[in-house]
């Protein structure tokens, strides 16, 4: 794998309205990638993370896996996390009147 220049700096990505979860796992995601990967690369690379991860978003397969691999470690701390938010389950009106009785 080549080696590429991390002399730059990544907080220079941080979006002003990008929530704070978002740029704190996107930025891990590059620290943990810097080097790897070209600088303008990377920043796409963590962008089309963010979007999967956060907004649902689905690429061609082979831009999903390479995401997926490049992902996994990072990803994990931050699954556990979601999994013990708090769930909202949707229920349809007249279910909800149903149980209020």
């Amino acid at each position: 794998m080549a080696n590429f220049p991390t002399d730059w700096n990544i907080d220079y990505y941080h979006e002003d309205a990008e929530p704070e979860e978002h740029w704190e796992l996107r930025q891990a995601f590059m620290k943990f990638h810097k080097g790897k990967f070209s600088e303008e690369y990377l920043v796409a690379l963590s962008k089309t993370f963010a979007n999967i991860e956060f907004l649902g978003c689905i690429y061609p397969d082979p831009l999903m896996a390479k995401i997926a691999d490049l992902s996994k470690d990072i990803v994990k701390k931050y699954r556990v996390l979601k999994a013990k938010r708090l769930q909202r389950k949707f229920i349809a009106g007249s279910e909800a009147a149903r149980q209020k009785k």
